[in-house]
């Protein structure tokens, strides 16, 4: 099963790849190897190192590796990952958003960063709603979840935003960090 944009369909464009969600002034498409660059620019943002953590992508290598095992993987096993998130106009990357299956988690995370340049511009929310109808309606998934750093205020107004609610806190298992965790339950 392929990945669909809001109404259940996937969207192809002339470049070949899968957009699973746009909006007005935004593309969402699948991961490809060819956006490592971008990958390792975004992996390396020191708001992506503090809040969402260290990756350990230094090279070009390295973020086509990322790709591989945590983008491409997840579009097999579950039929969603992470995706890159474009302006509709020049079609420049400006930030990633997606499900992601961890497996310390009771249902998909919804997952969010972006450039420092598009930051403050309402992208977050408005990629994060496209992924969660997507999510909710083509999927049918009946919960999604976010974490978030609890000092992490611009992400928490984001998820608040996006009409989710405060679902106690969690373990993050390998750096131990205690994590607000927000839930989404299907209508």
């Amino acid at each position: 099963m392929s990945p669909a944009g809001p109404e259940g369909r996937v969207f192809a464009e002339a470049s070949g790849r899968e957009v699973v969600a746009h909006t007005d002034r935004l593309v969402l498409h699948q991961y490809r190897l060819e956006d490592a660059p971008f990958a390792l620019r975004l992996l390396n943002e020191p708001t992506f190192l503090r809040f969402i953590g260290d990756k350990g992508v230094r090279t070009l290598e390295d973020a086509r590796r990322y790709i591989e095992e945590e983008a491409l993987e997840s579009y097999r096993a579950h039929d969603f990952g992470p995706y890159v998130v474009e302006r509709r106009t020049g079609g420049e990357p400006v930030g990633t958003c997606g499900l992601l299956r961890k497996p310390w988690l009771d249902a998909p995370d919804l997952g969010y960063a972006l450039l420092p340049e598009a930051a403050g511009r309402g992208y977050a929310t408005e990629t994060g709603r496209a992924v969660l109808n997507w999510a909710l309606d083509a999927l049918r998934l009946p919960r999604v979840v976010a974490v978030v750093q609890p000092d992490n205020a611009a992400s928490i107004r984001v998820l608040e935003k996006l009409g989710f609610a405060p679902d106690g806190t969690v373990t993050e298992p390998t750096r131990g960090e205690e994590l607000a965790r927000f839930a989404l339950e299907a209508a």
